[in-house]
């Protein structure tokens, strides 16, 4: 059967994969509602998942095997057909998908940039020296060092409401999370301060919701074609190749984030080393871009990265984290 008569058809019934945290569990329902929309009749379940990402809390990830330990046991529940959709926050999805993999949809995007959340400080410039700020993200981590050195940066690891808990209870005085999961979830008010695209270069998808599917499936991409959002789709696929072409992981402080003015579509990109002491930084521009254009102004953004000495940095933070490998010493508040 083709794709237009699948797109026609409405399927009989649809099981999401999804990790079991609650931001994970509403983006799950925000897709089921969704595809109850468009096919009312279609009985639509969700699988929820516990992910080695989830499990291993107390080191980072790129000392565990980086981001894709929050997509692997989804991606084997689509494998062995116990589930047919997965739904995943982008910015979590590895630039390079498993063969027999795709993304079926990307939805639009939620505000991409970053947060300060503080019980006490109304934002980072307010914070007094040796004030601890915690973050999950080596791109964070950097960007407040290189701002901030008199504040300390530690590790903080756990789904979004251990995060807030660890903070209420006073073992942070800030915290930096995406606001995007914090809107999602209605906890906007927690928000203190948006740190904007100039104060803190989101990461590449950030804020922005792909649904995974098996790659020999035309069906589920058809029926998923709906929900499918083209401006976010060039402006996050603009941003992922950046990080592929400079092997971005978690490993490294790298940031992509693409937007638009009009029909044009800006990509600023930065690698900067974990410190905050080195920042490089490249920015171009295409007007009304189609796929290939985009993925084009991705790799101009990276290859004027890499002129600057991007590959320097990524190859020793990457040498660096393999001679620690996964048993180095777990990650925590600094004694």
């Amino acid at each position: 059967m083709n794709s237009e008569t699948h797109s026609t058809t409405p399927p009989a019934s649809l099981t999401i994969a999804s990790r079991k945290s609650r931001l994970a569990m509403w983006q799950a329902e925000h897709v089921r509602c969704a595809l109850h929309k468009l096919y009312p009749s279609c009985d639509v379940k969700i699988l929820g998942m516990t992910t080695r990402g989830d499990q291993i809390l107390d080191r980072t990830l790129s000392k565990v095997g980086g981001k894709g330990l929050f997509v692997k046991e989804l991606e084997a529940a689509l494998a062995e057909g116990r589930a047919d959709l997965a739904v995943h926050s982008l910015k979590d999805v590895p630039m390079e998908l498993p063969e027999g993999f795709a993304l079926g949809a990307i939805l639009e995007r939620e505000d991409p940039c970053d947060a300060f959340v503080s019980p006490h400080y109304e934002s980072l410039e307010a914070l007094p020296a040796g004030s601890v700020v915690g973050t999950s993200s080596l791109r964070r981590e950097a960007m407040v060092r290189a701002r901030f050195p008199h504040l300390d940066v530690r590790p903080l690891r756990g789904n979004l409401d251990t995060r807030l808990a660890k903070l209420d209870c006073g073992e942070y005085a800030a915290i930096i999370l995406a606001a995007a999961g914090l809107k999602r979830l209605g906890l906007e008010a927690r928000i203190r301060a948006r740190l904007d695209a100039s104060q803190s270069l989101p990461a590449a998808g950030q804020g922005a919701l792909g649904i995974e599917i098996r790659a020999d499936r035309a069906d589920f991409a058809a029926w998923l074609k709906p929900l499918h959002d083209e401006r976010t789709t060039l402006a996050v696929e603009a941003e992922r190749a950046v990080s592929r072409a400079l092997g971005g992981s978690c490993e490294v402080p790298l940031a992509a984030f693409a937007e638009w003015r009009d029909d044009a579509l800006h990509l600023r990109g930065a690698v900067s080393t974990p410190d905050g002491r080195r920042v490089l930084r490249a920015e171009e521009a295409v007007r009304s871009p189609d796929l290939a254009a985009a993925l084009a102004l991705g790799k101009r953004v990276s290859a004027d990265l890499e002129v600057q000495g991007a590959m320097d940095v990524v190859n020793a933070l990457t040498t660096m984290n393999r001679a620690a490998g996964p048993n180095a010493a777990p990650s925590g508040p600094k004694s």
